[in-house]
């Protein structure tokens, strides 16, 4: 397995952990930046709320307006209208007819949701006691996911990825892929959906990790030749050689050992497996994480590489 790299896709680690993290299969997987759930992308900072002021939001909560799919979803900035807004996500995501542009807005709003919940954990009761207990575990398994990886650090970055952001397949081609790989050799569905989301977000990221790992599962060429057929830049092939290359990692049996091997951080195999857990018990869950965008790290904070966006 080759040594442990370090990737642009785990800057993404720290704004999203806050948003994925690329992480590289490739022998020891070359860790991509990640940022796992991501701040809020209203370029204005949000201070840090005093007791006060948590209390007066509680009791004095913000309006919450009726959602617009044309323009950027913005997670609530106290815990009672962030509730709201959370409750009317994870149903709308469980809900078969909410599809299209609606859809890919909900699961924006709630990767931002569960951003703005990381940075004021005072809210977390607020938001989980007014959840379905249905729907409760699966945010606090993302929210578990996203510290896992903000505990993999790094420097943040000084200049944008060479990088261009394009749209993902659609999610019942990407969950045809994933069930191929499964049937073919066992390794579980929401892993692989796991590693695509951490890795780069989906497919949403092309272009190499800065140890030189390609494709959307973030494949090292040396690693590639000996597990890939096909093209390293094409989601079926790379989620196929994904799994035969985590199969012959130990592979369903040790999946802990596997993940392990895709990229040596346990923060890293201790995030997949939460996301894995929380797809596991409900696989709609996929549907919002297959919304989840691109945040970039910055000194100025994280910023949105949306579909279309390329270095200039």
């Amino acid at each position: 397995m080759d040594e442990l790299r370090s990737s642009p896709l785990r800057a993404v680690c720290l704004a999203l952990a806050v948003a994925p993290v690329a992480a590289c299969a490739g022998g020891g997987a070359a860790p991509v930046t990640t940022v796992e759930q991501t701040p809020s992308p209203t370029p204005e900072a949000t201070p840090a709320p005093t007791t006060e002021a948590l209390t007066t939001a509680t009791v004095q909560p913000s309006a919450t307006p009726a959602p617009r799919w044309d323009e950027l979803p913005v997670a609530a900035n106290d815990a009672a209208s962030l509730a709201k807004q959370l409750v009317m996500v994870e149903t709308a995501l469980r809900d078969p007819n909410v599809s299209g542009a609606q859809l890919a807005w909900m699961g924006h709003l709630q990767q931002l949701a569960y951003s703005r919940l990381a940075d004021y954990p005072d809210w977390k009761d607020t938001v989980l006691g007014a959840l379905p207990v249905s729907t409760r575990s699966a945010v606090l398994g993302s929210l578990e996911a996203g510290k896992q990886l903000r505990s993999m650090g790094g420097p943040i970055p000084k200049t944008l990825p060479d990088w261009k952001i394009v749209e993902p397949a659609p999610i019942d081609e990407l969950l045809g892929d994933y069930r191929e790989a499964e049937t073919a050799f066992g390794v579980p569905w929401y892993y692989l959906a796991a590693i695509h989301l951490v890795e780069t977000r989906t497919g949403r990221i092309r272009g190499l990790s800065s140890a030189g790992a390609q494709g959307p599962m973030q494949f090292m060429p040396a690693t590639w030749a000996i597990y890939g057929k096909g093209d390293i830049n094409d989601t079926h092939d790379a989620i196929m050689g994904a799994a035969r290359y985590l199969k012959a990692a130990g592979a369903p049996d040790n999946m802990q050992k596997a993940l392990f091997a895709y990229n040596h951080s346990q923060g890293y195999v201790n995030a997949l497996v939460a996301y894995a857990a929380v797809m596991k018990a409900d696989p709609m869950a996929y549907r919002g994480y297959h919304g989840w965008q691109v945040y970039y790290p910055t000194a100025d904070g994280p910023v949105l590489l949306a579909v279309g966006w390329t270095k200039e």
